[in-house]
C-alpha cells in the first residue's frame, strides 16, 4: 500500500507540545478499560524486561513504577481506568505530521512439508543473518539497514526477495511451513505474523524473526506509478486482486520489494491470544500500535486521532469513523518510520484484514509520558 514521505525524525523532547487531557478531543468518550487491559500485558513485560529508552522524554524508571502500580490495580471499570492514565501519565502531542495504516494477523491453510498444492515456503531465520547496529555497521551503510549477512570477510548485504524466491535458500532446512499461494505468502510477509491451519490438524502461530535488511518498497505505490491500478483501487483488496489476476507481472512487482521476512514459531501463544508483537507481548485488536522502534519506547500509551478509519463492523466500502482511541506501542514494522507514523492492529482473520487494508489516513498522535512518584503527588 502507498506510504507517506518519511517524516522528520524526532531527536529530542522539543518535538512535543504538552497538553491537558481536556484538550484531547474524544478523550472521555473512549473506553479506557480496554486500553488498560492492553497496557497490563505490557506492564508485566516492562517489569521482567524494561524496554530500551528510545524516546528522550520517556522516563524508564517512571514507566517501570507505573507498570507495578497497574498490576496492583485488578479489574477496573472504564472511568477508573481513565483516571489511572490521567493520574500516572501526562499527555504531549507529537509535533509532526502523522499517518496511520492498518495491519492484521492472516489465517491461512498450510502444511509442515511440501506436498500437493503447498509449494510456497515460509522460512526460519538463517544462521548467517545478523543484526546490524552502530557497533558493527559497515562504513557507508545506511543507518536504516538493521540486518546483514555474516561472511568470512565481514558483513555483506543479505539476499533479496528475488534471490530467495528464486531458490537461494532451498535445501538448507529452513522451511518453517508451506503455503499454497505466493500472494498469500507475500501478505504474510507484510503483516509479519500468521495463524496457520496445518494440514492434518493443529494450529501454528508464527511471528517476525528478522528480515533481509533491504528497504521496504510499497508495491501498491509502484502499481499506481506504473498505471496498473488507480490510487483509489490500490488498497489491500485491490492490490491483492490485481496480483492474482496478473501472476507474472505480479511476481515481478512483488520482487521490487527486496525486503524479505523470516519467521519463528510462537507456541507460547494460545489460540485466543493475538500474535506476539516486537515488544514481547501478545497484541490486542484495536489497542496495539506498531511504531518506529528507533524513535519510540515500547509499551508507551499513545492517543491516536485519525478521521475516516473504517468501522471494523462495516462491510468493505461501508461506514468510516473518526478514530480516537488510546493505543499501546507494542509492535514495529519495516515500513513504520517516523515519530508520528503508526500501524493500527485490527485483530486476526479475514474481517480484520478487510478493515486494516483500507486504512491510510493522516493522524495526530499524543504520547502519554509516565509521571514519576513526585509528579503524581502534585
Amino acid at each position: 500500500m502507498p506510504a507517506p514521505d518519511r517524516p522528520q525524525r524526532l531527536v529530542s523532547a522539543k518535538g512535543l507540545t504538552p497538553l491537558s487531557y481536556a484538550q484531547i478531543a474524544g478523550w472521555r468518550d473512549d473506553d479506557h478499560a480496554f486500553a488498560l487491559a492492553a497496557f497490563l500485558r505490557s506492564a508485566r513485560r516492562i517489569i521482567e524486561t524494561p524496554p530500551k529508552r528510545r524516546h528522550p522524554a520517556v522516563d524508564l524508571d517512571a514507566l517501570v513504577d507505573v507498570a507495578r502500580q497497574a498490576i496492583g490495580l485488578g479489574p477496573v471499570a472504564a472511568d477508573a481506568a481513565r483516571r489511572f492514565f490521567e493520574d500516572h501519565f501526562r499527555p504531549a502531542r507529537i509535533d509532526a505530521d502523522g499517518f496511520v495504516t492498518g495491519y492484521y494477523e492472516p489465517e491461512l491453510a498450510a502444511s509442515p512439508v511440501r506436498a500437493g498444492k503447498f509449494t510456497v515456503p515460509l522460512f526460519r531465520r538463517p544462521p548467517d543473518l545478523i543484526d546490524v547496529d552502530d557497533g558493527n555497521r559497515p562504513a557507508g551503510w545506511d543507518r536504516q539497514i538493521r540486518f546483514g549477512r555474516q561472511t568470512d570477510t565481514g558483513i555483506e548485504p543479505y539476499l533479496d526477495r528475488a534471490a530467495i524466491e528464486g531458490g537461494a535458500l532451498a535445501g538448507k532446512g529452513l522451511e518453517l511451513a508451506w503455503l499454497a499461494d505466493p500472494v498469500d505468502a507475500y501478505f504474510v510477509h507484510i503483516q509479519g505474523s500468521a495463524r496457520l491451519r496445518m494440514a492434518g490438524g493443529g494450529l501454528m502461530r508464527i511471528a517476525f524473526d528478522g528480515k533481509s535488511g533491504h528497504a521496504y518498497t510499497s508495491i501498491g505505490r509502484l502499481a499506481v506509478e506504473r498505471g496498473y491500478l488507480s490510487a483509489a483501487a490500490a488498497d489491500k483488496a485491490g492490490l491483492e486482486a490485481w496480483l492474482r489476476q496478473n501472476p507474472q507481472d505480479g511476481r515481478d512487482l512483488m520482487h521490487q520489494n527486496r525486503s524479505y521476512i523470516f519467521f519463528r514459531q510462537t507456541p507460547q501463544i494460545t489460540s485466543e491470544e493475538g500474535p506476539m508483537g516486537a515488544a514481547g507481548v501478545s497484541l490486542t485488536g484495536g489497542r496495539s500500535l506498531a511504531v518506529d522502534k528507533a524513535l519510540m519506547t515500547f509499551h508507551t500509551p499513545v492517543w491516536v486521532d485519525a478521521a475516516g478509519v473504517p468501522d471494523p463492523k462495516a462491510p468493505p466500502g461501508g461506514a468510516a469513523t473518526h478514530f480516537r482511541r488510546l493505543m499501546i506501542a507494542q509492535d514495529t514494522g519495516s515500513a513504520i518510520v517516523g515519530p508520528a507514523r503508526g500501524d493500527l492492529f485490527f485483530g486476526s482473520g479475514d474481517e480484520a484484514g478487510a478493515c486494516a487494508g483500507r486504512v491510510r489516513q493522516p493522524a495526530t498522535m499524543t504520547l502519554l509520558l509516565p509521571k514519576s512518584r513526585s509528579e503524581q503527588r502534585h
